[in-house]
């Protein structure tokens, strides 16, 4: 098993792990490797994106992947920027990723966490029904997304899934 370390970081959208996600996602739903314009552009519209958690999963002193949270209440929380560079998938880099952030959220008082997810993104969607999230309806139209899932949070269920 891999020793994965993550940290709390300040979010940045012109940051290079925040530029790798872009370029996997954009990429992927345009089916293109070219997408640098459409990067750039993001980076621009998302400098004032409220990511006040924003976790970095690290091996060996690189960063592997991150994950957000921002607040859509007092009690709930909804998950952004899930990401794991591709030569870290299947490592466990995601599920560290995910034990942190329902951690952090415990001790935010976030009681559930939801988050939306594009159709395409089948392999995520798994992640998260493994880690115990669970399909609800749709919560906030997000142009994108066409599943969203939501895990209710206790200190109790949070430690059996570490």
């Amino acid at each position: 098993m891999t020793n994965w370390i993550v940290t709390a970081e300040t979010w940045a959208a012109d940051s290079d792990i925040n530029r790798d996600f872009y370029v996997d996602i954009i990429g992927r739903y345009r089916g293109r490797d070219d997408v640098a314009e459409e990067v750039a552009q993001y980076q621009r519209d998302e400098e004032d994106s409220d990511v006040p958690v924003f976790l970095v999963v690290s091996k060996n002193g690189e960063q592997a992947g991150c994950l957000g949270m921002r607040f859509l209440d007092g009690t709930t929380g909804e998950l952004t920027r899930m990401f794991v560079r591709k030569e870290f998938r299947g490592q466990g880099a995601a599920s560290a990723l995910l034990r942190a952030i329902e951690a952090e959220a415990l001790k935010l008082g976030v009681t559930a966490l939801r988050l939306d997810v594009r159709d395409d993104l089948v392999e995520a969607r798994n992640l998260y029904a493994k880690r115990g999230f669970v399909e609800i309806e749709n919560y906030n139209d997000a142009k994108y997304a066409g599943h969203w899932f939501e895990k209710r949070l206790t200190s109790a269920h949070s430690a059996a899934m570490s």
